[in-house]
């Protein structure tokens, strides 16, 4: 069998404009929660537009591209235990997309975005800024669910996010993999017979379609509050 490697579709476009948007939109989100006052209005903004990118990811995680399912990076502890002894099986190709370790990052971070929106939503600083659904809560759970937002929430999505970048500085300092570059053009040189990603018109079309769907459930439940 030949070894040459060839240019494999891994990272559909819809999930790499996720992955960008969303970065871009988490550093907005801190920026504007530091600097405070009339930033808060675009600090909201932010969260409604990642809570519109979680609602899509998730559904794309369904229906996605190949490597973009959470079928594709959901591993039993036996294959994490595997990889980290590096008896991964060639046949898994689990550094392909996101290996095991990557994997734990990826559930974490998008997880702790979803609380981080949802206290959001219900949250109150008593001085000018009021999360659409807090009538909706007593104030007790309100001031309690405004205090995980704009402190161990905030500080958790760092240092996570801080986590995930040196993990990136790891892998291209130390086993010479350059994890952004497929981020960026959606390839990645791997050998022939891997599975690719489906990245056709109708697939991205199929993407926008959730995408305004996602914006609308927003926008609906944001609406309830006014």
């Amino acid at each position: 069998m030949s070894d040459a490697l060839i240019p494999v579709r891994v990272w559909d476009l819809p999930t790499r404009l996720f992955h960008w948007v969303l970065a871009g939109c988490v550093i907005g989100s801190v920026v504007t929660a530091k600097i405070g006052g009339n930033a808060m209005v675009w600090h909201m903004r932010l969260g409604y537009v990642v809570f519109t990118l979680l609602a899509f990811r998730f559904l794309w995680g369904l229906i996605g591209g190949h490597w973009s399912r959470f079928r594709r990076f959901i591993y039993p502890p036996s294959t994490v235990l595997r990889y980290l002894r590096g008896q991964g099986r060639g046949d898994e190709h689990l550094d392909v997309g996101h290996n095991p370790l990557g994997a734990f990052s990826v559930f974490g971070l998008l997880g702790l975005l979803a609380l981080q929106v949802g206290t959001g939503l219900f949250a109150d600083d008593e001085i000018a800024t009021t999360g659409p659904l807090n009538r909706f809560v007593p104030t007790s759970i309100g001031l309690k669910l405004t205090r995980w937002h704009s402190t161990y929430g905030q500080w958790l999505i760092i240092t996570l996010v801080a986590l995930h970048v040196a993990a990136i500085v790891f892998y291209l300092v130390k086993k010479k993999q350059n994890l952004v570059r497929p981020m960026i053009v959606g390839d990645k040189h791997l050998p022939a017979g891997v599975p690719a990603a489906a990245d056709h018109w109708r697939v991205r079309g199929v993407a926008a379609a959730l995408l305004l769907a996602c914006a609308g459930g927003v926008a609906w439940l944001v609406s309830l509050g006014s």
